[in-house]
């Protein structure tokens, strides 16, 4: 059987429809002058890119986390939780959540004795649409599974970007938790980088809590360590990463790190690997470069000259966003009028002005442009506080009628005091990008 072959041929986005159809009419199939592709090895036949990506070091693998092999930096990775039910299961108070729950899981255990040996057909139909069932909790159903509400599985998760709630994390009613169970589990501490895989936007962000899937994308997370089912932890940094990078900067005869000799390895630990590859996927130069490899696969990393200051911005990096709830506050002018005795939220901001206004009496001033230039995804930092403090109707109509209880006046000075520590991490954030972009530009023309 003879290989297909690719021919490709295109307009430009920008002609009108009309003159798209007026061209193909004009233009009879058999004249038009194709370009033939020949695909990369991993099939892709459009964006080809011209680089030497595949050069580089692999951040994760699918063969190393099935123990197949070691070569990749990290050993393990995970998506972030999905939970099919958020309305049900995140809130930003603990109490109004124990609500939410309680009552999911007394309708549930409720149609359990209700329908329990009933055919799925007749599960399907009758159960109380009350509340929120998928697949898994009505396969429970079928099998008769009591539910009970367990205290201990409510955690803090980060569920956007600087936006930290409740979880109920229970696997009875998360639809899936993938890996997160040996990065987190209930008590266990630990740091991940969260990067989304085949998006538009490129972004990337640590945290110390366990994140949700739509955390800054579709998220994957890298963790620094992983837990057993005893709970020991473990690094999740690959042996055979150190010594890839042990070995590649001691045979460098100008390397920065010091009485590094093949005889006498550089002081390198996994620590410092995490803090480079956090660092190296900031910098504005590799996003750029590597773009389209980036929006179809996952990360590889470079080795750069000076790999301890890389790891040191790294660090900075990771301390800030890591931190963000202790970090000092930037000092934005808080303006009060008093207008409206029940003042409507807004939370919008005009970037030109400098300024965020909450609602109808207060605004604050003084928010530097290159706050705005910190971003992940399509909004920056400062904006995905603005957004997720809105006050929005659930989707969900039973949470709308009976727990929406969320009034942004109950949360003013908490979000006025979260935004001024975030704008802190927004600039500092840029001005290390910054140093790192200069870099790059340093090594290219050297």
């Amino acid at each position: 059987m003879k290989k297909a072959e690719i021919y490709y041929f295109t307009l430009t986005d920008e002609m009108p429809r009309i003159d798209k159809l007026e061209w193909f009419k004009n233009n009879p199939f058999q004249k038009i002058e194709f370009d033939k592709i020949i695909p990369d090895d991993k099939g892709n036949w459009i964006n080809l890119t011209d680089n030497d990506f595949e050069s580089l070091m692999p951040v994760c693998d699918k063969e190393v986390k099935a123990n197949k092999s070691q070569q990749a930096i990290f050993r393990l990775f995970s998506l972030g939780v999905v939970t099919a039910r958020d309305e049900w299961v995140y809130d930003d108070n603990k109490e109004n959540l124990i609500k939410k729950v309680e009552f999911l899981i007394d309708i549930y255990n409720q149609d359990v004795e209700k329908h329990h040996g009933k055919s799925k057909e007749d599960i399907r139909n009758s159960v109380d649409y009350s509340i929120k069932w998928t697949r898994a909790v009505k396969n429970d159903l079928e099998k008769g599974v009591k539910y009970k509400l367990i205290d201990t599985l409510i955690i803090d998760s980060l569920y956007r970007p600087f936006i930290k709630k409740k979880l109920y994390f229970s696997k009875q009613l998360n639809e899936m938790q993938y890996q997160l169970s040996s990065i987190f589990g209930i008590k266990n501490k630990n740091i991940v980088i969260c990067i989304n895989v085949g998006s538009k936007d490129f972004n990337i962000l640590s945290s110390s809590f366990l994140p949700d899937y739509h955390f800054n994308g579709d998220s994957n997370c890298l963790p620094l360590y992983i837990y057993d089912k005893e709970g020991n932890r473990h690094d999740n940094i690959t042996d055979w990463a150190l010594n890839e990078f042990k070995s590649h900067y001691a045979a460098r005869t100008s390397s920065p790190l010091r009485t590094a000799s093949p005889e006498n390895p550089p002081e390198i630990t996994k620590l410092d690997i995490f803090h480079y590859v956090y660092a190296v996927l900031h910098n504005p130069a590799y996003r750029e470069k590597y773009e389209l490899n980036l929006k179809r696969e996952f990360p590889r990393i470079p080795y750069y000259e000076n790999f301890a200051q890389w790891a040191e911005w790294g660090k900075q990096l990771m301390e800030l966003h890591l931190n963000y709830e202790s970090i000092a506050q930037f000092p934005l002018e808080r303006h009060d009028i008093e207008q409206a005795k029940i003042p409507k939220a807004k939370l919008k901001a005009d970037k030109e002005k400098g300024l965020i206004i909450l609602d109808d009496n207060t605004h604050l001033s003084g928010v530097p442009l290159q706050a705005w230039e910190y971003k992940l995804g399509n909004r920056s930092a400062l904006e995905w506080i603005l957004d997720q403090y809105k006050e929005k109707k659930p989707k969900d109509p039973t949470i709308a009628e009976k727990f929406n209880h969320y009034k942004f006046a109950d949360y003013k000075e908490q979000v006025i005091e979260l935004l001024s520590r975030v704008c802190t991490v927004s600039v500092e954030t840029v001005k290390i990008v910054d140093l790192l972009r200069i870099e790059s530009q340093q090594q290219t023309e050297q």
